[in-house]
């Protein structure tokens, strides 16, 4: 049997995988009606007595993690989800070039349940977005048909599935830019903390700088946001597109003033610098409906040298101008995580941003069972993203309703080509199966 290792690995990789789960406490409310403390609108119901994990197999649901048990309907009723446990965006690279591979249709099948919600690792939305060897694209003919059947399969299973799409913005290298050009940013200021190399072709390099994007970049881009979502929705067959405006990436790159230094409108003031999200917004929900797009935001992060003076009123300010669109969710990152890390300590909280923002919440990071839970119950969240626990673990949910131990991922195989840490994490059946034949 493999045994799954817990190692530091590299700063350089994507913040992608980015939250963490462990063994489920017992230790939580037994109620089995939770009113919301920090949303007044938000309640929620009494969860029923069995969850269906697949096949028809039900569990009982023990009151403790109740609260993650409860149906919720998404996007104003288009999606009935039977859970609030999310499946978070997690970047593999097991791609063939940018082409999904037929792997990833087992991949994302073993972690679907009737009923949840999975959002796809991040999806690159035309060339220039590339900063990652080995990441999908959504921009070739080619691309759209190979994950056709990847979708096919999750819905199959009775899920949910989002696309989440991706510009890397600086977060790039001439190498990986079509023509060798310089990849673009919101400036001229590189990435350039020692603990960030870019993988290329001929290996690891350091950033380099970027050009500050001009406005017609900034049109052409949007524009690319809202192809590749109608790409996404309409030939893929995604349920809707996340857009990522996290983590250092091109959206990010706006929002945040330690990297965005621009005088002109997309530039200087918290309105300006958060124009260039609100516009990708805009153009997204026009090509496919505001119930088909949520936004994923990580105000606190300073992973690839993203960092925000005043997080606050910077995410406020964008929270209040999301709530008119409708979204189906919001997705924000907790302020332990930072990129790939979680902190010992970290101060911060995203209490201010639920209490602005009106509609679908959506929190990841760091996250257990009974925080999770927690989180549900006293609406700090409507729904919960678990990350590298949900990776290491495909019978995810049934874990967490029998309260038995989670496998421990493997941080050497999350980036890694080939099939080991990525389609090999046993089940519990297969654990006992293995148990029963060393006997």
């Amino acid at each position: 049997m493999k045994v799954m290792r817990n190692v530091v690995s590299p700063g350089k990789m994507p913040a992608g995988v980015v939250t963490n789960s462990r063994r489920a406490s017992r230790a939580a409310s037994k109620s089995r009606t939770y009113a919301s403390t920090a949303s007044p609108a938000t309640t929620v119901t009494v969860p029923p007595a069995q969850f269906d994990i697949g096949g028809g197999n039900l569990l009982p649901i023990p009151s403790d993690v109740a609260p993650l048990f409860t149906p919720y309907s998404l996007s104003g009723g288009r999606f009935q989800l039977s859970n609030r446990i999310v499946y978070a965006p997690l970047t593999r690279m097991r791609a063939v070039g940018t082409i999904p591979q037929p792997s990833a249709a087992v991949y994302y099948s073993q972690r679907a349940v009737p009923g949840g919600l999975i959002i796809s690792e991040a999806t690159n939305i035309t060339p220039e977005a590339l900063g990652y060897m080995n990441t999908p694209g959504l921009f070739l003919p080619e691309q759209l048909e190979a994950w056709k059947p990847i979708v096919r399969a999750v819905k199959d299973r009775g899920a949910t599935f989002f696309c989440q799409l991706w510009h890397c913005g600086r977060a790039s290298h001439p190498d990986l830019q079509p023509g060798g050009a310089d990849p673009i940013s919101s400036s001229t200021r590189p990435i350039t903390s020692p603990e960030y190399a870019v993988y290329t072709p001929s290996g690891p390099k350091p950033y380099a700088r970027p050009r500050a994007a001009t406005k017609e970049d900034i049109r052409r881009v949007v524009g690319e946001y809202a192809r590749a979502a109608r790409n996404a929705v309409e030939v893929a067959g995604f349920d809707g597109v996340e857009i990522h405006g996290a983590n250092g990436y091109l959206i990010d790159q706006f929002i945040k003033d330690s990297i965005n230094d621009r005088t002109d409108e997309y530039g200087g003031s918290i309105e300006n610098r958060c124009r260039f999200a609100l516009e990708v917004v805009e153009a997204v929900v026009a090509a496919v409906g505001a119930d088909r797009v949520g936004i994923r935001i990580t105000p606190f992060t300073g992973f690839l040298d993203a960092l925000d003076s005043t997080p606050y009123a910077t995410h406020t300010y964008l929270m209040e101008k999301l709530n008119k669109y409708g979204l189906s969710y919001v997705h924000m990152v907790e302020p332990r995580i930072q990129g790939n890390a979680e902190v010992e300590q970290s101060t911060g909280s995203l209490e201010p941003f639920r209490r602005v923002y009106k509609g679908t919440f959506i929190c990841a990071g760091g996250f257990k069972a009974d925080t999770g839970a927690a989180a549900v119950a006293r609406g700090h969240a409507d729904l919960v993203a678990y990350g590298r626990t949900y990776l290491a673990n495909p019978d995810f949910h049934k874990r967490f309703l029998l309260h038995a131990p989670l496998n421990q991922y493997d941080r050497d195989t999350f980036y890694s080509p080939g099939m080991e840490g990525y389609l090999d994490y046993p089940t519990m059946e297969e654990l006992q199966t293995r148990s029963s034949q060393a006997q």
